[in-house]
């Protein structure tokens, strides 16, 4: 009993300096030392200013990076219910110099939001209620932008052509596709995902909050090869590709053309109802010459069409 006694003395002793240690310590610190300890890893709330880099010289463009929630899948028959807009400055080199103020709106679409979508989303139909998001007002902010960008630009360039017309005359990247994450060691390629793997996260699901999000994955370099994000995502917007359609390959050989990356154009936008790929200048012969001789398309000259970034991801394409 006087042993656990003395014990019970030294014992919130031991415990009020190892409180007073801890409260002595800044958050980074803390984190530093979990980190050290090779035991922890630690995810730091994505900050609202972001650090960016100082110019060198050269051109300085804008981007935009755009993100929409919407009622749906579907931009012929669901609507936009949010939109951000934040825009940001960047070198030839993917050095992000700076981040401006974003342009952010709610609208109440036609019908009831769906309540899967408001799950996923927060926004509800009391949120939207009475609130509309000027197309003219959305097309001066946007005017300005030499890129934009978006992660799925394939979902959010649909919907905004449809909403706002400048939006068609822009040339766009994505941020989500043209990026190779799988060969920097990402599992997958969602935004909250890309971030917890840059070390951040946030609070996903509402647009400004994904833009931001975005900006930053686009300014951090990329855990492989050193990279920045947005250097490698630039070189591959400014890259022409080729879509090359499969039109007339025999039915029985479409897991041979999903197995090379083929997708099946069923709504027969921008071309026909057929099978096709999207390939580089490099690998364009190569392409053709797999129709010709593994799918037996032979002499036929498949539809070839040449995409760049002012058409990429729209319904044109």
């Amino acid at each position: 009993m006087q042993f656990g006694s003395a014990a019970a003395c030294i014992k919130p002793k031991r415990a009020k300096r190892a409180r007073g240690e801890v409260e002595g310590m800044s958050l980074e610190a803390m984190a530093a030392r979990l980190e050290q300890s090779g035991e922890f890893r630690v995810l730091r709330k994505l900050s609202p200013t972001l650090a960016v880099e100082a110019p060198e010289g050269g051109l300085v463009r804008r981007g935009l990076f755009v993100d929409v929630e919407t009622t749906g899948l579907d931009p012929a028959v669901d609507e936009i219910i949010e939109l951000a807009m934040t825009p940001f400055s960047y070198g030839s080199d993917g050095r992000i110099t700076a981040v401006g103020a974003s342009f952010e709106g709610l609208r109440q679409p036609t019908d009831p939001i769906p309540a899967h979508i408001t799950a996923i989303t927060g926004i509800d139909d009391a949120m939207v209620a009475g609130q509309s998001i000027d197309p003219e007002e959305v097309a001066r902010f946007a005017d300005q932008a030499d890129l934009v960008i978006a992660h799925n630009a394939a979902f959010d360039r649909r919907f905004l052509e449809r909403f706002c017309p400048v939006f068609a005359a822009k040339p766009w990247a994505c941020s989500m596709s043209q990026i190779d994450w799988g060969e920097e060691g990402h599992e997958g390629v969602k935004l909250a995902y890309l971030a917890m793997g840059a070390g951040f996260f946030y609070d996903g699901h509402r647009a400004v909050h994904d833009c931001a999000a975005g900006i930053a994955l686009l300014a951090s370099r990329l855990p492989r090869s050193g990279d920045r994000a947005l250097a490698r995502l630039l070189e591959r917007a400014r890259a022409p590709t080729w879509r090359i359609w499969a039109e007339g390959a025999p039915f029985d050989l479409k897991d041979v053309l999903k197995a090379r990356g083929y997708r099946w154009n069923g709504d027969g936008l921008g071309g026909p109802k057929a099978w096709f790929t999207d390939v580089s200048e490099a690998d364009k012969a190569a392409e053709l010459d797999f129709l010709a001789r593994d799918i037996g398309l032979g002499d036929r000259e498949p539809l070839v069409r040449r995409v760049d970034a002012y058409d990429r991801f729209s319904e044109r394409c």
